[in-house]
């Protein structure tokens, strides 16, 4: 696994077992997730197992969006960002 928050452990717990890759944006996105590196390591539980896994919790969804328009935004313009992912996610934070 290649990217920013790729590990042998979770992101989320810290788990070393049943490891997934999860491209953080998906869909129409998911080859620019590939391209930036935007990608992080979520054991089963927390990718697509649980009702918290990230695949049914918008809340940790969108906490990993924003990491990731964080990331682009050390090198890139917010309209670079919306430009590029369609949405500017931290609006919540403003």
């Amino acid at each position: 696994m290649t990217g920013l928050w790729t590990s042998d452990h979770c992101f989320f717990c810290g788990g070393a077992t049943w490891l997934e890759e999860h491209h953080i944006f998906s869909g129409p996105y998911r080859k620019k997730s590939e391209k930036y590196g935007y990608k992080v390591t979520l054991c089963h539980w927390e990718h697509n197992e649980s009702p918290e896994g990230v695949h049914y919790n918008k809340e940790k969804r969108d906490y990993l969006k924003r990491m990731a328009q964080k990331e682009f935004e050390k090198t890139h313009t917010r309209e670079e960002f919306i430009a590029e992912f369609g949405k500017n996610y931290m609006e919540d934070e403003e």
